[in-house]
């Protein structure tokens, strides 16, 4: 058998274009000779969608998509992930689903048994879980196809230690039949997934002996990222198909190739961070209506990364630096970020605050700070009106403004309402510090020359409202605080657990007592 993946990047509520993306795929698959074609996960509407499938309109209509598509499989199996109404008077209106349409006929639905409601998903809020009447089990040609829904796939007790459910519907597919697994997805990118997905689509390919069709979902959609990363392995546990992370893939294999491919999970996790936020940044533009964005460019290393972040993802003449300085900016601040706009090829501009600092100092009868927290509405009032010119660039000139503060800053609440909190999109609101040095670097040794230039790279971090001020006045190192980050968001661990690794207890426990410190 020839089995395609259609790793395809959709929009959410861009119902026609879905449809027109899904139908290109199926025709890319035919002349490739294939006989199973397979997509992601609500492929037809779009995945995290929200309260939008609670709309009557959608719940009414929902079988509109399917329509298109039915007649272009003519020659060829499908399965794509979308939505089917709930005929029942109770429950959910809508269930999460993988149609099954063959040579033009639709075979029917696997809906979606285990709904997962933590991280980013919320499913039982919108969908109704499957009452275990509607078949997962297709055969085509000959050959059955063992169909599940993404997190149906995610619970074998061979794999995990510990799991979220007591079923696992794809031993029940398994013990059903199934010559072949097939799993429609939308996994959201975090650092190991890779990795992760192609360890357990292996693990469980070679123990069942039953080649595994794995295609996950591409693309930004608002603040999560898909990574694809979309894999086949056959009943040995070899990837026979790795699809390229970060974009669409339509490709075609056979599965008794017996060759293995590691395309998708080259390179190292920075790499991979690198290469999820240019592409959470083209489609947040992309997909709400955006060609240009602006940002604030201090000269720091947060809003030069983010700069030439924006530059690869959209292209650097459709990017504006604002150089805003105040009385407290250093000389090197405005040097450095006009060697780094010489870098990139943006456009820059500089719009001076420190005049209308003075009037409202003045007005607010506030005094000009003299170090670093002495008067914290005055070192605010400098970053509000960054804010407010930004945005008036971005509503005069129809920007993105793009904030630039990352994770270890809004962690501990060093940053300012209003203020560099500004924007709509948070760039690097998941990135801690030291993972945005290590990522400057690698994009200089990526591009083979310096287009952040060393200096801004190694320089001391500051928010320059007040003389003389950096980071490390107010917060501890960022190599002490990150790791504290690290093990209390990414991996949950408990305080005591913090402590008992290594890290001081004063600053374990000082991290979260700083929420407050530049509000």
């Amino acid at each position: 058998m020839r089995v395609t993946i259609a790793q395809i990047n959709t929009t959410n509520g861009d119902i026609a274009g879905n449809v027109s993306k899904v139908i290109a795929a199926i025709e890319k698959a035919k002349s490739d000779g294939s006989d199973l074609v397979v997509f992601p996960e609500v492929v037809t509407h779009g995945y995290t969608s929200q309260d939008w499938f609670q709309d009557r309109d959608i719940i009414e209509h929902v079988g509109d998509p399917l329509r298109d598509i039915i007649p272009a499989t003519t020659g060829i199996t499908a399965v794509l992930g979308t939505i089917r109404q709930n005929e029942e008077t109770d429950g959910r209106r809508l269930y999460n689903s993988a149609a099954v349409i063959s040579n033009g006929e639709l075979l029917g639905f696997a809906d979606k048994t285990l709904l997962p409601e933590y991280d980013v998903f919320d499913d039982p809020r919108y969908f109704e879980p499957s009452d275990g009447r509607n078949r997962r089990l297709f055969e085509v040609n000959g050959v059955k196809l063992g169909v599940v829904v993404c997190e149906d796939f995610w619970n074998d007790k061979t794999f995990w230690k510990e799991r979220l459910y007591e079923s696992d519907p794809t031993d029940e597919v398994l013990a059903m039949g199934a010559d072949i697994i097939v799993s429609v997805n939308a996994s959201p990118y975090n650092k190991g997934k890779i990795r992760l997905r192609c360890d357990m689509v292996a693990h469980r390919a070679k123990l069942q002996k039953r080649p595994i069709v794995f295609v996950n979902l591409v693309g930004g959609n608002d603040g999560i990222i898909f990574d694809g990363a979309s894999l086949i392995a056959d009943e040995q546990g070899d990837i026979i198909l790795q699809a390229a992370a970060f974009e669409e893939f339509v490709e075609t294999v056979e599965l008794d190739v017996r060759k293995p491919d590691a395309r998708g999970i080259t390179g190292g996790e920075i790499d991979s961070i690198h290469k999820a936020l240019v592409l959470g940044i083209r489609d947040y533009a992309a997909k709400n209506g955006f060609k240009k964005a602006v940002l604030g460019l201090s000269g720091g290393i947060d809003s030069t990364l983010v700069a030439a972040l924006a530059c690869e993802a959209m292209g650097a003449e459709n990017l504006v630096c604002v150089m805003m300085p105040s009385p407290f900016s250093s000389e090197g601040s405005i040097k450095d970020s006009e060697e780094l706009v010489r870098n990139l090829g943006c456009e820059s501009r500089i719009e001076p605050i420190s005049a209308t600092f003075e009037v409202l100092l003045k007005q607010m009868e506030l005094h000009k700070p003299t170090k670093g927290g002495e008067s914290l509405a005055a070192e605010n009032m400098q970053s509000r009106l960054r804010g407010v010119i930004l945005m008036a660039i971005s509503n005069a000139e129809g920007r993105l403004l793009l904030s630039t503060g990352n994770k270890s800053e809004l962690a501990v609440g060093y940053c300012t309402l209003y203020g560099d909190t500004n924007g709509g999109l948070a760039v690097l609101g998941d990135v801690l510090k030291t993972e945005v040095w290590q990522i400057a670097r690698h994009m200089n040794e990526k591009a083979g020359r310096e287009i952040i230039p060393a200096k801004i790279i190694d320089k001391k971090p500051s928010a320059e409202l007040a003389p003389n001020q950096f980071d490390q006045d107010s917060l501890p190192p960022y190599e002490v605080m990150d790791p504290i980050l690290q093990m209390y968001f990414e991996q949950k661990a408990a305080p005591a657990e913090i402590i008992a690794a290594g890290h001081d207890a004063e600053k374990v426990f000082g991290s979260s007592t700083r929420s407050s410190i530049r509000q």
